[in-house]
């Protein structure tokens, strides 16, 4: 059982309300923009690939921008939404989501939707890690070469929903939780580089010495 899993399932006993997606926000889908259209300097957007490579559970800054002049084209995410890679290249990886926390509007590609609610919009992006969202997902992916979601069968999807408190408690356990996970992964990459480097070391001192003996 992942630490999210345990979480909910004791954050969450029986008579937490269970309710559908579609019953506590609304899902909008994102419009079209592609990689020509994206600038150094302009409207903050996040591609739906960029979920899966450049994010984790929450953003309060985007790596990317589109042009100025698309601005009346394209569909915003506000804060407190979240956003949901609608596409991905499996059924694992297809609806993974992202908190968006940044002070302002964010632009989404149209393989994305924006859900909107009055719950904890981390809460939610965690909820989307969950066995028990994997497994109702399922039902509801579209598998053709590229898997996709739609958001009638998101809406379909139910999810706890503990009190307002409760949420921000399982947020804070999870974010420290995923802090001490990347400080300790850092530390072993760290460790390992300096093993790399006292190996070449090591051997170059071997080698220059067998050169010597030569």
């Amino acid at each position: 059982m992942s630490e999210v899993d345990r979480l909910l399932a004791e954050h969450c006993p029986n008579g937490v309300p269970i309710r559908r997606l579609g019953e506590v926000g609304t899902f909008v889908r994102g419009r079209r923009f592609t990689k020509s259209d994206m600038v150094d300097v302009g409207i903050p957007c996040i591609h739906y690939g960029e979920i899966y490579t450049e994010y984790g559970v929450s953003a309060r800054t985007t790596v990317s921008h589109v042009r100025e002049d698309l601005r009346n084209q394209l569909r915003y995410a506000q804060p407190g939404d979240v956003i949901i890679a609608g596409v991905g290249e499996t059924v694992e990886d297809v609806g993974k989501a992202l908190a968006w926390l940044g002070e302002g509007e964010v632009a989404i590609h149209d393989d994305s939707f924006l859900f909107r609610s009055e719950l904890d919009p981390t809460y939610v992006s965690y909820y989307f890690q969950t066995s028990t969202f994997h497994i109702q997902k399922e039902q509801h992916v579209a598998r053709a070469k590229v898997k996709r979601l739609s958001s009638s069968g998101l809406s379909r999807i139910t999810i706890p929903v503990p009190a307002p408190e409760v949420q921000s408690e399982i947020v804070r356990i999870l974010d420290k939780t995923t802090e001490l996970q990347a400080e300790l992964q850092a530390e072993l990459q760290a460790e390992m580089e300096a093993r790399r480097k006292q190996y070449e070391y090591y051997r170059d001192k071997l080698l220059t010495f067998e050169e010597q003996v030569e």
